[in-house]
Formats: structure tokens, C-alpha cells, sequence
């Protein structure tokens, strides 16, 4: 701690309780946790090494799914670690700099995948849509300016709540009821309010997070609405079967994000709020990767192929 005026005492670290309350269990909570969080990083590296190696798979659709995937790498890598340390110990104080800095790789790949999502169910819409000019409008430059702008514009919001929290001090409590420092209860702990925080989270959210929501279900009504339209039953199932997966993850990723920031529970609800996290911050990354492989033939041969080697 430092002291400021002789009379308040700023803080320096704070305590994350983890899963204190679950202590009888925490052998078993880490052994299980941490074959999920080996399995989620192994399949999403995969996917990565798989997309940048293999020429077959080097179209838009498998670009936009190997950038997914590194979003959650860096995303799991992030939380998961500390988690499992924090279920060892039973909790643990960490500095408000890091604190802060972990936030920071908690919102830089989550907005990065928002517009990633985005951007492939804008991939499916050209493909279903306006099938002949696919080639001409989804070109590699414009897959790398996609991407690219999906991970700058991820980099600069978060970049700028980085630093907004940087700025504010904390005298006390110190304590938070979550394994991982989100934005919600660092701001809460704040002696310094800085309403400017809390209105540039608002304004970021609804461009970057609803927005892109919005998008894909608009681009997926229309591409609905073609598909009605293809005169064939096969035809029909193979326009679906390119679109399932994709949306199969946009629910799963929104439904999380949306039970937790969105839609949040009663802040007295630890418990429900720590359940929900876990779902979005250690199943949704070893579901995605294995959606796309399970339901894709053509990953699912790659794999079958390096199997049989």
C-alpha cells in the first residue's frame, strides 16, 4: 500500500476469492478444470496450425475460423492459468496493475470475436447469397483487411478502457467475489469515480458487442430467406449445413456474453455469476473449435488424413 496526504491509504493489490467456498472440492475442481482448459488449447491450436499449413484450407471461411480460434487462445490463456492457481490456493491477492492488465486480454480477443463472428456470417451471406460474385468480392487483400480491422479495432476499444482504468486509485475494500478481474467490480472498488469509465463502456458496448449482433441476424434472415427460395431439397440441406456451425457458436458465444454483461444476474448471486463465467470463459472455447471440426467435412478429413499417417 502507499499513502496519499498523510490520511488515505491507496491500494496496490487486491484479493480474488476464486472458489473459496469450494475448498472440500478443489483437487477435483482443479484436475477437471484443468484437462478442459489442456483440451480447449490443444483443439484451438489445431485448428490454427491445421488452417495455416494445409493449402486446401486456405479459404475465407477456414481463415475467419483459425483467427476464432486464436481469440480464444489468447483468451483462455489468459483467465484459465490464474484460475487454477487461485483454486489451489484458495485465493489469492494479485496487483492492480495486472489486475487491470488482465482485463485488458479478457476484452481485447472478446471484441475481436464479435467482429469476427460478424465478418464470417458476412463470408456465408456473399457465398449463399451472391454466389457467382464470391470469388471477386470475398479476394485474400479483403480477407486480410477484414481480419486485421477485427483485431485493431479489438486492440484500440480495449487499449482505451486499459487506460481509463489505469487512472483510477483505490482505497478499500480490496476484495473480489470472482476468480478474474472483470471491469464490473474493479470499477466498483474505485475511490476515485470517473464516470467517463463507465459511459465510454456503454458507448464501445453497442457498436462492438450489440452491433455486430444485430449484423449477423439481419445477414442470416436474408440468407434464410434465399435458401427458402433454392428449389431443391439437397440443395437446401447442403446452404444449411454451411451456415449451422457458424450459427451453432453465435448463439453459444452470445447466449454466454449476453447472461453475463447483458443480461447479468443479481449481483448477490455469486455463485450463479461465477457458474456463468466458467461457462464463457472455459466451455465455450473447447466447444467452438470442435463444432467447427465435428460438423466439417473437409477439417474432418485433414485430421483423419494426419491420423492415418
Amino acid at each position: 500500500m502507499v499513502t496519499r496526504n498523510q490520511t488515505q491509504t491507496l491500494l496496490t493489490e487486491f484479493l480474488l476469492l476464486g472458489f473459496g467456498d469450494l475448498q472440500d472440492f478443489k483437487i477435483l475442481l482443479f484436475i477437471v478444470f484443468l484437462i478442459i482448459h489442456i483440451m480447449a488449447l490443444t483443439s484451438n491450436i489445431l485448428v490454427v496450425a491445421l488452417v495455416v499449413f494445409i493449402r486446401s484450407l486456405h479459404s475465407p471461411m477456414y481463415i475467419f475460423i483459425s483467427q476464432l480460434s486464436l481469440s480464444e487462445i489468447i483468451f483462455t490463456s489468459n483467465i484459465v492459468p490464474n484460475m487454477l492457481w487461485l483454486i489451489l490456493v484458495g485465493g489469492g491477492k494479485v496487483s492492480i496493475a495486472r489486475c487491470i492488465f488482465q482485463f485488458f486480454l479478457l476484452a481485447f480477443p472478446t471484441v475481436a470475436q464479435c467482429l469476427l463472428l460478424a465478418s464470417m456470417s458476412f463470408d456465408r451471406y456473399v457465398a449463399i447469397c451472391k454466389p457467382l460474385h464470391y470469388a471477386t468480392i470475398m479476394t485474400f487483400g479483403q480477407q486480410v483487411r477484414i481480419v486485421s480491422s477485427c483485431w485493431l479495432v479489438g486492440f484500440t476499444a480495449s487499449f482505451i478502457l486499459y487506460v481509463l482504468l489505469g487512472s483510477l486509485q483505490f482505497c478499500g475494500p480490496d476484495t473480489i467475489n470472482h476468480f478474474y478481474c472483470d471491469i464490473s467490480p474493479v470499477v466498483e472498488l474505485s475511490c476515485s469515480k470517473n464516470p467517463s469509465v463507465e459511459l465510454v463502456t456503454s458507448v464501445l458496448c453497442f457498436p462492438l458487442v450489440v452491433c455486430p449482433f444485430m449484423f449477423i441476424t439481419s445477414t442470416y434472415i436474408s440468407i434464410l430467406h434465399n435458401i427458402l427460395k433454392i428449389p431443391s431439397t439437397t440443395g437446401r440441406q447442403k446452404a444449411f449445413s454451411t451456415c449451422s456451425s457458424h450459427l451453432t457458436v453465435v448463439c453459444l458465444y452470445y447466449g454466454s456474453l449476453g447472461s453475463i454483461y447483458i443480461f447479468p444476474p443479481n449481483k448477490s448471486s455469486f455463485n450463479i455469476t461465477k457458474g456463468l463465467s466458467l461457462l464463457y470463459t472455459l466451455v465455450t472455447p473447447l466447444v467452438n473449435p470442435l463444432i467447427y471440426s465435428l460438423r466439417n467435412q473437409e477439417i474432418r478429413g485433414v485430421i483423419n488424413t494426419f491420423i492415418h499417417l
